[in-house]
C-alpha cells in the first residue's frame, strides 16, 4: 500500500470526510483490520483565505509547496489537496516535487465520463466558477461546464466561506443551491459538480435535480484507489 499525503485544513470541516472515506474505501478492498496509510498537513486555513482574497497566489502557492515537500519528506508517494479551489496552484507545487498530485478534476471527470455526462454544472468558491484553472481542467478531458449566472455565483461562494466553512448548515441556504441547480438544468447541464469539498455537506443526491458529483467522495475514492493500486 502506498502512502498519502493530504494536505487539508481548507477548511478541517471538509478534511475529516476525507480520513473517513479513504480508511472506508482501504477497509472494503483488503478487509479485516486494514486501515490507509496517510499523512495529514493541516494548514491554517486563514492564512490561505486572506492570500485568495488579496489575490495573492503566489504566497499561497508557497505556503501549499512547502506543505507538500514535507509531507513527500515525511514519506508520501502521492499528494492528496483536500480541496478544490487551491489545485490553482499546482502548477507551481509540482516543479519542487518528486511524487505525483492526484487532481481532484480529473478524478471527477472521470467520474462523469463513467456516467456518460459530458455537460456538467459546476458550483464552487467565485475562484473556481470564473477562472480557467479547473474549468479548463474539465474541459481538456472532454467536459463542457456551465456555471451559474453572476449573482448566484456570489450567493455560492458567500454560504461556502461564511458558513459551511464555519461548520453552520442551514435549510435556507440549501434551499437557495437547490433552486440554483434547477437553472443550471434548465441551462442543459446533465449533472452537478459540487466543485468546492464543504458543498458535500449541504447538498445530497436527494436535494438536487440533477445527478449529484461530489468532489470530496469522487477524490478521496480516487487517492485510496492510487494507493491501492500495484
Amino acid at each position: 500500500m502506498k502512502t498519502l499525503g493530504l494536505i487539508g485544513g481548507m477548511s478541517w470541516e471538509s478534511t475529516i470526510p476525507y480520513y473517513r472515506i479513504i480508511n472506508e474505501a482501504v477497509k472494503e478492498r483488503l478487509g479485516g483490520l486494514h486501515s490507509a496509510r496517510l499523512i495529514l498537513y493541516s494548514v491554517d486555513f486563514a492564512e490561505i483565505e486572506a492570500c485568495q482574497a488579496a489575490g495573492d497566489w503566489a504566497k499561497s502557492a508557497e505556503i501549499m509547496a512547502d506543505a507538500a515537500v514535507k509531507l513527500q519528506q515525511a514519506g508520501a508517494d502521492y499528494i492528496v489537496i483536500c480541496t478544490n479551489t487551491m489545485h490553482k496552484v499546482v502548477p507551481e507545487m509540482l516543479p519542487k516535487l518528486q511524487i505525483p498530485v492526484i487532481h481532484i478534476a480529473d478524478a471527477t471527470a472521470a467520474a462523469l465520463k463513467k456516467k456518460g455526462i459530458r455537460k456538467a454544472a459546476l458550483l464552487g468558491t467565485k475562484y473556481t466558477m470564473t477562472q480557467d484553472f479547473y474549468k479548463q481542467r474539465l474541459a481538456d478531458n472532454g467536459i463542457e461546464v456551465v456555471v451559474p449566472e453572476a449573482d448566484d455565483i456570489e450567493i455560492v461562494n458567500d454560504v461556502i466561506y461564511n458558513e459551511l466553512c464555519r461548520g453552520e448548515i442551514k435549510e435556507s441556504s440549501r434551499k437557495k443551491y437547490a433552486e440554483i441547480i434547477n437553472k443550471l438544468k434548465a441551462a442543459g447541464a446533465g449533472g452537478v459538480i459540487l466543485g468546492c469539498t464543504e458543498i458535500g455537506l449541504l447538498i445530497r443526491a436527494e436535494d438536487a435535480v440533477l445527478p449529484v458529483f461530489d468532489t470530496t467522495v469522487i477524490h478521496a475514492n480516487r487517492a485510496a484507489e492510487m494507493a491501492l493500486a500495484d
